[in-house]
């Protein structure tokens, strides 16, 4: 059985809920690890006032019995705390009042899916388009990768992310292991590994906010551990690196993706772009670089993996765009539902766990079994094969 979830929710509604149908059993749960990376999401310098209101925990409510995992589908709640002041305005029943009385949105926000999803579903109160277009079911998709984490973990699978710009300010590549890395970064506000680009990063933020402004950036998830041969060259649909950058793009806001050197590899000629084979044997295969981000032909090569996204700037501004009323046709300036002036820091972390989601569901297809026990002697079994080889 394929690895797959759904989510469900609104940003204003009593919770975000998802169900990961797929896992094995015997999956041991660290709760803990599952709220901590919820947690992640919430931090990071020039987040708004919602960050304040919700302390983000997911219970789990299927699926698991006394730790572990049964095979069945894995239900997953994340309780809305700002839910107590909506509960008239988002009531799944009707409700008498006015526009107003019912926070009725006719006015679509520029850079939003209010238009879009409001013509598209002959929706005439863009509310209910914001309600789940919002950045908010992003923490419902960190809590599957949580989980898709923890099994990657049990095979020495590790996941970082860092920012590698905002607002134009770049920081050093860091050169240092996976777990300096995400020691470092878990330090930082704006999760840089640099002290010096990280007071720079957060003295722009701060000036932004300030101006009604906001800002984007890149960021940068690593995976290392991967066993060479996930994804496949046959099709496709099959290729991993195709699945990742297609998860990537899904989240709120992000508008690009690359791998290793990514789009700098159309400046370089070849011998600067590909990776040269190696061997040893106490290596095996190997590759000389890590210019294609550890991936050939859609399938991992070994090597670390390493993707960015690019996020663009939140289109929520205290400085509002001109957009048009929905009802009367005429202009005027786009309300403010609620702002980061910049998210950057949180969507890495919500980066890294879609990717680790990728990661999880290609492994599960390549050493698939019902039980952990059964996956465990089908990835021991290949490793060896590929030993061998």
């Amino acid at each position: 059985m394929s690895l797959r979830y759904l989510t469900a929710g609104e940003t204003h509604g009593p919770q975000l809920t998802a169900i990961i149908e797929g896992l094995p059993s015997n999956l041991e749960i660290d709760f803990e690890a599952l709220n901590f990376q919820l947690q992640r999401r919430q931090k990071g310098h020039g987040r708004g006032r919602r960050m304040q209101i919700e302390k983000d925990a997911a219970q789990i409510v299927g699926g698991v019995r006394h730790g572990k995992t049964t095979g069945a589908p894995v239900a997953l709640v994340i309780t809305n705390n700002d839910w107590k002041h909506w509960t008239s305005v988002m009531n799944i029943e009707p409700i008498e009042g006015s526009d107003e009385t019912k926070r009725r949105v006719h006015r679509p926000r520029p850079g939003h899916a209010d238009l879009n999803g409001g013509l598209k579903y002959n929706l005439k109160d863009l509310r209910n388009v914001l309600e789940r277009s919002s950045a908010r079911e992003t923490a419902a998709r960190v809590a599957v990768g949580a989980v898709a984490r923890q099994l990657l973990a049990q095979f020495g699978i590790k996941v970082a992310g860092h920012v590698v710009s905002i607002g134009g300010i770049v920081a050093p590549a860091p050169n240092m292991d996976i777990d300096e890395l995400i020691e470092r970064t878990e330090q930082s506000p704006v999760r840089v590994a640099d002290p010096e680009t990280e007071r720079r990063m957060i003295e722009l933020i701060d000036k932004t906010k300030a101006d009604g402004d906001s800002i984007g950036g890149v960021v940068e998830c690593i995976v290392t551990g991967v066993p060479v041969g996930l994804g496949s060259h046959v099709q496709w649909d099959r290729k991993l690196d195709g699945r990742i950058a297609q998860a990537v793009v899904s989240i709120n806001a992000f508008k690009g993706v690359e791998f290793g050197i990514g789009f700098e590899a159309a400046n370089r000629p070849g011998s600067q772009v590909h990776d040269e084979i190696l061997y040893s044997p106490e290596r095996g295969y190997h590759r000389a670089t890590n210019r294609l981000g550890g991936f050939e032909g859609g399938m991992t090569n070994g090597e670390p993996i390493v993707v960015r996204g690019v996020m663009k700037p939140i289109p929520t501004l205290y400085k509002p765009l001109r957009s048009v009323d929905i009802d009367t046709k005429e202009p005027f300036t786009a309300q403010v539902e609620r702002s980061d002036a910049c998210a950057v820091p949180a969507a890495s972390v919500v980066m890294e766990n879609v990717v680790a989601w990728e990661v999880a569901k290609a492994f599960l297809e390549k050493f698939g079994g019902d039980s952990m026990e059964e996956v465990r002697a089908n990835y021991d079994n290949y490793l060896r094969q590929v030993a061998e080889y």
